[in-house]
């Protein structure tokens, strides 16, 4: 039920709280600033939400970005990703690759905007350039980790990524959000094609 769910989210929040304040005081004393990354992101049947993470680039990372577009390594296109970002702080290649900058997107969930386990909501401009089978990884509403999170993460090409997301609308269930969960957990500690 809604209310056991929220239930539980607060209790996880309570639990992790140690680990929230000494993620926000790492960030800030590495590069002082917010410590929280806040963007607009894609949610189910295309409805906008600020999506959180903790901040693990330099505070003018979007600025930066314009000027490393050609080095994308994304051979798709629609995503941009690079293995060497310039941009990522020593601090937010530890949390990125243990998926630690994710956790605030338990807010995300405690509001409604994503669930535990679903597609990864991508970022208007992404969405604009989606094909209409793309588009259907929007029927749903986004997760914190998915099915093409737990067989690579970014090491699987964006053609993959969607492969691997309309599979897992096609067979979502209890059991198979269950399922996603356990397999995050050693995919998480692994660290593998986190960057």
């Amino acid at each position: 039920t809604a209310p056991m769910r929220h239930s539980l989210l607060l209790l996880a929040l309570l639990a992790l709280s140690p680990l929230f304040l000494l993620t926000a005081l790492a960030i800030w004393i590495e590069d002082p600033g917010t410590v929280f990354y806040v963007s607009t992101r894609v949610g189910c049947n295309g409805r906008h939400f600020r999506f959180y993470k903790f901040r693990s680039m330099v505070i003018n990372a979007e600025k930066i970005k314009k000027e490393l577009q050609a080095q994308n390594e994304s051979a798709a296109g629609v995503i941009f990703k690079m293995k060497k970002d310039p941009r990522i702080t020593k601090v937010g290649s530890i949390i990125r690759r243990f998926s630690i900058d994710e956790l605030p997107q338990l807010l995300n969930v405690l509001k409604g905007d994503m669930s535990l386990v679903g597609p990864r909501p991508p970022i208007p401009s992404e969405v604009a350039e989606y094909t209409l089978e793309e588009r259907k990884r929007l029927h749903v509403i986004p997760g914190i980790t998915c099915l093409w999170q737990v067989s690579g993460r970014s090491d699987i090409p964006f053609t993959d990524q969607v492969r691997l997301d309309l599979q897992y609308i096609q067979s979502a269930g209890f059991l198979n959000d269950i399922r996603l969960l356990l397999k995050t957990i050693p995919a998480v500690l692994s660290g593998k094609g986190a960057y």
